[in-house]
């Protein structure tokens, strides 16, 4: 009877549709202050609007150089500032919905550019060509423009091209890999019914975590147990061939990743070093970090006639891109062939929920 509803089980996968995930769009958010790359998009864009601002005002090269003087004088200890005190804020903000973190950006703004002119933190000839008012105008144009351009920014990265290329790397479980697992389970069915339950209940885990909203963070533990739940998928079938040395000791589980960042990797592991090899292979992980950093770096046997098959360079470009999404400047992704490895390695910022 097992053997039976387990045929069936094949069928019924082969004959499934999975239906496209909802492409919902996400929720506006305020960017994340803490990362370096938003400090340094917000100098750039602070200073770019100040420069137009004062070319726009002047009529020749001397009155250019005099605005641009002015309103540097201003607004290069109000961004200063500003970004210290969002840094600090930063989580709390990320609490608020996004009209009130609005508000309270451009509160934070106006306090500190009264506190600019009103203690002297500036020249007297900068001071007195700016009244309260006209100073309060110009800072509330220029944190307008610098929320405008965030904003453009996460409509014009994040729902559709980064969206679909997620989708596609959820599909990049490849459909023979289902079907053999499946096929493993039913040859231990009758032999081992423990081990086949156990792989039955892995896939299951498996496909839940691919059909989930993969757009949020998750932990570097969460992620650990699922790529731990497709490797023991993998060796039944590969068996002895499909060995993996863990480097795991000083792992910050908490750290939040990407979700789906680790089990891709592992799977271009196996698909590219161990399955072309007539020997056994091992696939190595080592994730390591501290209280600033997360460090990932996975290595396979490298088959270079092997290359020319096609390659899973889809999943390492999407992962990059979801890195860059998450983390902007602050995370990378790097690959080289050492010897007769492939490695891959990942930095990334160390976050944690609060």
């Amino acid at each position: 009877m097992d053997l039976v509803l387990a045929r069936q089980l094949i069928y019924i996968f082969n004959s499934l549709h999975v239906p496209s995930i909802e492409q919902n769009t996400p929720s506006d958010s305020l960017p994340d202050f803490r990362n370096m790359g938003v400090a340094v998009r917000i100098l750039l864009l602070g200073n770019i609007a100040g420069f137009t601002a004062a070319l726009i005002q002047s009529r020749d090269t001397i009155q250019f150089a005099q605005k641009i003087a002015e309103i540097a004088a201003l607004i290069e200890p109000v961004l200063l500032l500003s970004l210290v005190s969002l840094y600090a804020l930063s989580t709390w903000l990320s609490r608020r919905r996004y009209a009130v973190g609005i508000t309270l950006v451009m509160l934070l703004v106006a306090v500190w550019t009264t506190l600019v002119l009103k203690l002297d933190l500036i020249s007297d000839d900068a001071a007195t060509s700016f009244g309260l008012w006209r100073a309060w105008v110009l800072c509330a144009m220029l944190t307008a423009f610098v929320i405008a351009y965030f904003y453009w920014r996460r409509r014009a990265y994040s729902p559709a091209l980064t969206d679909a290329r997620l989708q596609a790397l959820q599909a990049r479980i490849r459909p023979h890999f289902l079907f053999n697992s499946i096929n493993a389970v039913l040859s231990l069915m009758r032999s081992e019914p423990k081990r086949a339950e156990d792989a039955l209940e892995d896939l299951a885990e498996l496909f839940r975590a691919l059909m989930q909203d993969n757009r949020q963070l998750s932990t570097m533990a969460d992620e650990l147990a699922l790529c731990r739940q497709y490797i023991n998928l993998e060796q039944l079938r590969l068996g002895e061939r499909l060995c993996v040395d863990w480097d795991i000791e000083s792992m910050p589980g908490d750290a939040l990743v990407p979700q789906l960042l680790l089990q891709p990797l592992v799977e271009n592991a196996i698909y590219h070093g161990i399955e072309p090899g007539m020997d056994p292979g091992t696939v190595r992980i080592q994730i390591a970090g501290d209280r600033k950093q997360l460090r990932l770096l996975l290595t396979n046997p490298y088959h270079p006639d092997y290359q020319h098959r096609a390659g899973n360079r889809m999943a390492l470009e999407n992962i990059r891109e979801r890195l860059a999404l998450h983390f902007d400047v602050e995370a990378s992704l790097a690959t080289q062939v050492v010897g007769e490895r492939f490695e891959i390695r990942i930095v990334l910022p160390y976050r944690r929920r609060e």
